[in-house]
């Protein structure tokens, strides 16, 4: 059977993902709805921590202010920490900011549903800008409606922590590579 082996730089353990394993089912959100029986997520967060450390270090690293906090089967919750330097003038969080961690949100869904596919790109990202951000940590929800054997479109809903209110949604839209 394939497997994909990660070794990560101060990491205690070789992880190994069986590319052919059939899916374990689970209850969760995703695509088919909440309390909906769907398919394990192809990589948890610590695997899809490691191989991002290992394709991105330069953007994915221990003190990055990036987390993957939740991951099931395309639907993933992740956590930008917030730093002073992300308030544009105008004292709000840079548009360039939420766009970053959405887009990272897409790329952390999309693997929690199709595996390791570190050549997966953004073909489209939209987003809409609902409210001024608190200068407190962004978390956002991503959640694949669609995945395809070559494109993966989800939303993205991002939130000041701490507040009910969402201030930014996103629609998005990834190309898969054909080797899955």
């Amino acid at each position: 059977m394939p497997f994909i082996a990660a070794i990560v730089p101060d990491a205690k353990a070789e992880i190994e993902i069986d590319l052919v394993a059939p899916p374990i089912m689970t209850k969760g959100a995703g695509l088919a709805g909440e309390g909906a029986l769907m398919p394990a997520p192809a990589m948890d967060a610590e695997a899809i921590g490691n191989l991002l450390h290992e394709v991105f270090p330069q953007a994915f690293y221990p003190g990055c202010g990036l987390a993957i906090e939740r991951v099931d089967y395309a639907d993933i919750r992740v956590r930008r920490r917030f730093q002073e330097s992300y308030i544009r003038p105008g004292g709000t969080v840079s548009g360039a900011t939420l766009m970053e961690l959405a887009d990272f949100a897409m790329y952390v869904a999309v693997f929690s549903a199709v595996g390791p596919q570190p050549l997966a790109v953004t073909t489209n990202l939209n987003i809409n800008f609902l409210r001024k951000p608190a200068p407190a940590d962004l978390v956002a929800d991503a959640r694949l409606i669609k995945v395809g054997k070559r494109l993966a479109v989800g939303e993205v809903t991002i939130y000041s922590d701490g507040f009910a209110e969402p201030v930014a949604h996103v629609t998005s839209t990834y190309s898969i590579p054909e080797t899955r």
